[in-house]
């Protein structure tokens, strides 16, 4: 079978509700990138309030996961291809009822949308988050050894120096802890690449969430921790890896990724 370039695009919308009514809407945005898989994190929406929506995105297959607490978390995903089955929980008691996972078995691969729980500030929830990292990586190790893993999403987590604006200060805190880091780096170790920064491995500035505070977008003092990660079986076949900076409408930004497959 001829392989087929797949175009995927990830975002965390940080409220769906509130980027349909920026300009351009999330509707908008949506149809001009294109993407065979669109993929959207922290919708803070539950099922009644996304019923709703109407949302003019004909043609697409969605796959929703809700948080139980209201306004709170959550994930999407919007495919042209019908899913051959989904999980929606990895079996992690801290936070499988927030709605942080989609994962969706398609005919050559599976595609695993995420939002990672956050640590908080003074590294509060730490502990939740490292047991949430432990057992995500040991889900994406089971799917894995079924077919390869297209994962991707809010992840939290600067991983090196390059990938946030200020390192210095911010060592220690949620989303550049020493922790934080060495775990997504055993996530790297499992067997999975970080496709951005395998494809672009010295380049700077190149940042996906950024404070509302301190002009931080227009400073472009940002971080990088919305990734598309591949299984290392396939990495060879990606073809390109972006960040779509200049889409405005949440406080990340969306992150591409194209793959023959």
């Amino acid at each position: 079978m001829p392989s087929t370039e797949l175009r995927l695009v990830s975002w965390n919308v940080n409220g769906l509700r509130a980027t349909l009514k920026k300009d351009p809407s999330f509707e908008e945005i949506f149809h001009t990138l294109d993407a065979d898989v669109f993929a959207i994190q922290e919708t803070k929406l539950q099922d009644d309030q996304r019923a709703k929506l109407k949302l003019a995105t004909d043609g697409y297959a969605q796959t929703w996961n809700f948080a139980e607490r209201k306004g709170y978390s959550g994930t999407a995903v919007w495919s042209r291809e019908e899913p051959l089955q989904v999980i929606r929980q990895i079996g992690c008691e801290v936070a499988d009822d927030e709605g942080r996972v989609c994962a969706l078995e398609f005919n050559k691969f599976w595609f695993v949308n995420v939002y990672t729980p956050n640590a908080q500030d003074g590294l509060k929830r730490i502990d939740a988050r490292l047991a949430w990292d432990e057992r995500f990586r040991e889900f994406l190790q089971e799917l894995d050894k079924d077919k390869p893993v297209i994962t991707c999403g809010d992840f939290n987590v600067a991983h090196q120096e390059i990938d946030l604006k200020n390192p210095g200060p911010n060592r220690g805190n949620a989303g550049f802890s020493d922790e934080e880091r060495e775990s997504f780096g055993k996530l790297l170790d499992a067997g999975f690449v970080d496709t951005f920064r395998a494809r672009h491995p010295d380049v700077t500035g190149a940042y996906s969430w950024w404070s509302y505070r301190f002009r931080a977008r227009q400073n472009n003092a940002g971080w990088r921790i919305d990734y598309f990660l591949v299984s290392e079986r396939i990495a060879q076949n990606v073809t390109g890896a972006s960040i779509l900076n200049e889409v405005y409408g949440s406080d990340h930004c969306p992150v591409e990724l194209t793959i023959e497959l």
